[in-house]
């Protein structure tokens, strides 16, 4: 991205803000890059909207990939609070480029029909049981990267959602022990095909949701320890800013511990890998008349205390 254009997103990201920005001691660990900088590198976010301190220059020995981060655990974790103790240089957000916080998890599990105000919204009844499906890891980019409409779909809508980070191993995990095994939340943008989810493949899912960019994530994985409550924070959607979705994480049929509990009955949960945990009424195809993204179209996912993400519709 040009500098032009990132002083651009900058000015729209600050814009977007809700709720106001707060200098923090908060653990807000990212991937980023930079033209004086050899490859991704971690980071720290400093407070929602702010500049990005170097990991890697404060420690060499870190790993450079957040997955990798997240494997050693509280090894890399006591590092990350070091830097955040003492007073650090912050590259300025205009001169970083941010990546996905998590790129190339061995799972993106997704939740369906886990609002019950999204519920209300279909007249469909709350489900008894979570309602899962994926998207492939090759879908997510970064926080301000652009969405691209695919030909092969006319019926492109968005959809924000709180996202679940894996820190921790396990399988058949009890609720009760759950949030043991969490790192940290961020904010998504689950682009969703509805042509192909409702006509096409057999109704199934996953071709309709797994284009490619269709799964934005960021701007940062938010610890675990630095968000007061995930089950009671304001997430939003704006289109051209429009508000099309505004809801609180507290209609959300399961919680996290649930929603870990019952998965990980069936596969391994692995440091890195991302649970994206549903969507909140507004949705563009049960607008009347529908309404889908379209060329030039920018759409701002947030969420309370996580951040927001910027995407443009190309």
């Amino acid at each position: 991205m040009l500098v032009s254009g990132r002083r651009r997103l900058l000015t729209a990201l600050l814009q977007a803000q809700k709720w106001p920005f707060q200098p923090s001691r908060d653990m807000r660990l990212v991937q980023f890059q930079a033209p004086h900088l050899v490859g991704p590198h971690l980071g720290l976010e400093t407070g929602n909207g702010g500049g990005v301190i170097n990991l890697n220059a404060f420690d060499p020995t870190l790993p450079k990939t957040m997955t990798q981060f997240l494997e050693q655990g509280e090894a890399t974790l006591s590092v990350a609070r070091r830097a955040l103790a003492v007073q650090l240089p912050v590259l300025p957000r205009s001169e970083v480029t941010f990546l996905a916080p998590v790129t190339r998890p061995d799972k993106v599990v997704c939740v369906g029909m886990n609002y019950v105000d999204h519920c209300k919204e279909q007249n469909v009844p709350v489900p008894k049981e979570p309602i899962i499906f994926s998207k492939f890891a090759s879908s997510i980019v970064g926080p301000y990267d652009e969405v691209v409409l695919p030909p092969q779909s006319q019926e492109v809508d968005w959809e924000v959602e709180l996202v679940v980070v894996i820190g921790k191993k396990g399988k058949h995990i009890k609720a009760t022990d759950a949030m043991a095994h969490v790192a940290g939340f961020t904010v998504a943008h689950d682009v969703s095909a509805r042509d192909w989810l409702t006509r096409r493949n057999g109704k199934q899912w996953l071709l309709g949701k797994t284009f490619d960019t269709f799964c934005p994530l960021g701007p940062a994985l938010v610890t675990k320890d630095s968000v007061a409550d995930p089950h009671n924070l304001k997430i939003c959607c704006r289109v051209n800013g429009e508000v099309v979705q505004s809801s609180n994480t507290n209609q959300m049929v399961f919680k996290t511990e649930d929603l870990i509990a019952w998965v990980s009955q069936f596969v391994t949960f692995y440091p890195g890998d991302v649970i994206l945990t549903g969507t909140p009424p507004g949705v563009g195809v049960f607008r009347k008349p529908p309404v889908f993204l379209k060329k030039g179209d920018e759409v701002q996912c947030e969420i309370e205390e996580l951040g927001v993400i910027i995407n443009k519709v190309v």
